[in-house]
């Protein structure tokens, strides 16, 4: 996991290993704009826990 500052940046497979689903998930959930909040660096998706929290408690995760 790499750190920039206090922020932890993690790649799809944690992200998904986070979330509980499958990295097809979400790649599936970035392919079709359902709001996950991922940041493309480079060639690879990124994602900060916090604002994965954020997605999560706002109920839109639910929307999908």
């Amino acid at each position: 996991m790499a750190e920039i500052g206090n922020e932890k940046w993690i790649n799809i497979d944690e992200a998904a290993e986070y979330l509980g689903v499958k990295p097809g998930t979400i790649r599936d959930w970035i392919r079709k704009n359902k709001g996950i909040p991922a940041h493309k660096i480079g060639k690879l998706w990124r994602f900060k826990c916090s604002e994965l929290d954020v997605w999560v408690a706002s109920g839109k995760s639910a929307d999908i």
